[in-house]
């Protein structure tokens, strides 16, 4: 495992962060199974080059191109940081900063849409709960599951929001997230209508 004090990790890991597509490539090149490798870092915790590509504050020139690059060069679009409390994925990563074009070229490379154990959860837990809507989207689009409430209402997909109340009845811890989800998406038509929703629960348990 190489050290990101390594002058290979120094000089890769410094040529992403640029968009220096021709000297990622070289390297890439003249060290086979580098992309794959993870970069131990100081305080001990490890990722592959496609967490640093992903990692904040993302938007890195050419970083679609950079993400691509080295996923065909062999690397794992699945792989996990090692050494920390969430093992996040590199479309974890891309999740929280709303780089929809590099969540594209993961999910182009064949990045799990479902994965587990970032920060909130999945990628979409997590572009969800962060704001981050150009990736919450582009997930949804995509195929990933809107199977929470506080999904659907984030995102005002308001047939999938009376479906979801219909099938279950929401607790109201459950309707409160989806109420304040859907204010923090901008959704008004979806938030008013959870909000009847509670004003209905609330009156039948009064009865």
């Amino acid at each position: 495992m190489l050290r990101e004090s390594e002058p290979l990790a120094v000089e890769v890991t410094e040529a992403i962060r640029r968009g220096d597509t021709a000297t990622v490539q070289r390297v890439l090149d003249a060290n086979p199974g580098l992309a794959a490798e993870h970069i131990r870092l100081s305080r001990g915790t490890a990722g592959t080059l496609l967490h640093v590509v992903t990692g904040w504050p993302g938007f890195f020139p050419n970083g679609p191109a950079v993400t691509r690059m080295i996923i065909e060069a062999g690397a794992d679009p699945d792989a996990r940081v090692k050494g920390r409390r969430f093992a996040e994925a590199p479309l974890h990563r891309a999740a929280c900063t709303d780089d929809a074009d590099v969540a594209e070229a993961l999910i182009d490379g064949g990045a799990d849409l479902e994965i587990p154990y970032g920060s909130i959860g999945t990628p979409l837990d997590n572009a969800v709960e962060y704001s981050c809507w150009n990736v919450a989207r582009l997930l949804v689009s995509r195929g990933a599951r809107v199977d929470q409430l506080w999904h659907a209402a984030a995102l005002g997909m308001h047939e999938r929001v009376m479906d979801l109340l219909a099938q279950s009845a929401p607790s109201d811890e459950q309707l409160t997230e989806a109420f304040l989800q859907a204010c923090s998406g901008g959704q008004r038509r979806t938030a008013e209508l959870i909000a009847l929703k509670a004003h209905e629960t609330e009156r039948h348990g009064d009865n």
